[in-house]
C-alpha cells in the first residue's frame, strides 16, 4: 500500500519540479532543490517588461528616403524601357520603308528577284519598236484619222484690243499723276527664258514704261544656259515695226544717247542692275523705282520677265494688248519660214478637210534634269544632268532631306514625255 502510494505519487512530484524550474529560468535566476524536499525560500520578484520604443523622426525620414529611392529607380528604369522601345520602333520604320521603295522600284529590286514595276523604267523605245507596225497601219486608215477629230470643242477668238482714246489717257495720266509732260528717263530690260517668257517681258516692259512716263530702250534678250542661243530682238522681231506701232503710246529707241553712254564707258552692263520683286505693284513702281529713275535719268531692270502683276489699270493693260497683237512681228525670215511651214500642213492634211494636230514637246535640257527621271542615256546621262541641276540650282538636289527615286517620278507621272512617247500617245 505505501509503495503503492509512493509510486503514485512520484509524477506529482515531477510534475512540481518541472513548474518550479520553469518559473525559476523565466524570472532569471535558479532555485536550490535537494533530496526531493520542497524548499520554500523567497524568489526575487520578476524584472519589468522592456517598453517598446517608439521610432523617431530620422529613422522615419530615412525609411521614407529609401523607398522614395527605390520608386525612382524603378520609375526611370520603366521609363528607359519604354524610351528604348519606342526609339528603336522610330529608327525601324524609316528603314522598311526606304528599303520598301527599295525592293519595289529601286536598282537593288535584281538582287531580290522582283520585277520592276509597271511604268517605272524609261521603255518607249522598245515599245515604238514593237507598235511601228500597227502605228504605220493605223495612220494609213482614213476611219482613225477620222476618230482624230471626233470630240470638237469651240474655237476661241481672240478679241481685239479696245479701240479707246488712249492718247488723250496718256496725256491726262501723265498730267495729273505724273505731274509732268516730259519722260522721266530711260528704262533698260533685260528680258529672260525663253521665247514666250521673252515674249512676255517685252510686254510687261512696255507697260511699266508707260506706267512711268518713261523712254524704252529695245529690250535686251539674255544668253539662256539651256539653248545658248544669241538671238536679240532685232533677230526674232521686227524692230522697224515695234517702234512705229508704239508711238503715242511709250517712246521707244534703239540706244541711249550718247551723253548717258559715256557716264558708263559706252556699256550698257556697266549701268548699276535695280532688282525688283516679282509681280510688283503699281504702287511699287511710283512709289520706289519712278523716284531712283527721275534722279539717275536710266534704270536697268534684270531679270525682267513676270516683274509687273496682273491687276493694273486699263489703260496700262491695253499696252500690254497692243504690244503682243500690233507691235511685235516677226522678222522677215522668220516670217517666211513661217509662212512655208503653214502652207505645208494646209497641203498634206488636205485629207481631213486641212485639219492637222500641233503638238508642243517641251522635252528640253532644264525639264529633264528638274524632273530627275532618268532614260535611256546611261552614265553619261547621269553626270550630265547632275553637273546641269548643281549649275542651275545651286545643290538644291543635294539636300539631305531630299530623297530622289526616278521610277516612283516616272510611275506618278512626273517625267516629260519624249518624242517617241509623244508618237506613241
Amino acid at each position: 500500500m505505501a509503495a503503492h502510494i509512493a509510486t503514485a505519487m512520484k509524477p506529482k512530484n515531477n510534475n512540481s519540479n518541472s513548474n518550479n524550474n520553469s518559473n525559476c529560468c523565466s524570472n532569471g535566476y535558479r532555485s536550490d532543490v535537494s533530496n526531493g524536499s520542497d524548499n520554500n525560500s523567497p524568489s526575487p520578484p520578476p524584472s519589468p517588461p522592456k517598453p517598446r520604443l517608439t521610432p523617431s523622426l530620422s529613422q522615419c525620414r530615412r525609411r521614407l528616403r529609401s523607398k522614395t529611392k527605390s520608386f525612382v529607380r524603378r520609375e526611370n528604369l520603366g521609363s528607359g524601357l519604354n524610351f528604348r522601345r519606342n526609339l528603336r520602333y522610330l529608327l525601324l520604320l524609316p528603314l522598311l520603308y526606304i528599303s520598301g521603295l527599295l525592293m519595289c522600284v529601286g536598282p537593288f529590286s535584281g538582287f531580290w528577284g522582283y520585277a520592276s514595276v509597271p511604268g517605272s523604267v524609261y521603255r518607249s523605245y522598245e515599245n515604238f519598236q514593237r507598235l511601228w507596225d500597227d502605228i504605220r497601219f493605223d495612220n494609213s486608215s482614213a476611219l482613225q484619222l477620222s476618230s482624230v477629230w471626233k470630240y470638237k470643242r469651240r474655237v476661241k477668238v481672240q478679241k481685239p484690243c479696245p479701240n479707246s482714246t488712249a492718247r488723250n489717257h496718256f496725256s491726262m495720266y501723265r498730267t495729273s499723276i505724273l505731274e509732268s509732260s516730259g519722260s522721266s528717263g530711260y528704262l533698260i530690260v533685260d528680258a529672260n527664258g525663253g521665247l514666250n517668257q521673252q515674249r512676255s517681258a517685252i510686254c510687261n516692259a512696255v507697260a511699266v514704261a508707260g506706267l512711268l512716263n518713261a523712254i524704252l530702250v529695245i529690250p535686251r534678250f539674255e544668253l539662256n544656259s539651256v539653248w545658248r542661243d544669241p538671238s536679240q530682238f532685232r533677230d526674232i522681231y521686227d524692230e522697224e515695226h515695234f517702234i512705229n506701232n508704239l508711238k503715242g503710246y511709250v517712246n521707244v529707241v534703239r540706244e541711249l544717247p550718247e551723253a548717258l553712254m559715256e557716264r558708263y564707258d559706252q556699256n550698257i552692263s556697266n549701268i548699276p542692275n535695280f532688282r525688283v520683286q516679282a509681280w510688283a505693284t503699281v504702287n511699287y513702281y511710283l512709289g520706289v523705282v519712278l523716284p531712283i529713275l527721275r534722279d539717275q535719268g536710266v534704270i536697268r531692270i534684270a531679270p525682267f520677265a513676270n516683274r509687273l502683276t496682273m491687276n493694273v489699270p486699263s489703260h496700262i493693260q491695253l499696252l500690254r494688248c497692243i504690244t503682243n497683237y500690233k507691235a511685235l512681228k516677226l522678222s522677215p525670215p522668220i516670217s517666211s519660214l513661217a509662212e512655208k511651214l503653214v502652207s505645208r500642213m494646209i497641203e498634206r492634211s488636205s485629207m481631213t478637210g486641212g485639219k492637222y494636230v500641233s503638238i508642243h514637246l517641251r522635252f528640253e535640257q532644264d525639264m529633264v534634269a528638274f524632273s530627275c527621271c532618268v532614260y535611256d542615256g546611261g552614265e553619261a546621262e547621269k553626270l550630265k544632268m547632275d553637273s546641269f541641276r548643281e549649275q542651275e540650282w545651286k545643290g538644291k538636289f543635294k539636300r539631305k532631306d531630299r530623297v530622289i527615286v526616278p521610277a516612283l517620278n516616272r510611275i506618278k507621272g512626273k517625267c516629260p514625255l519624249t518624242p517617241v512617247e509623244h508618237r506613241l500617245d
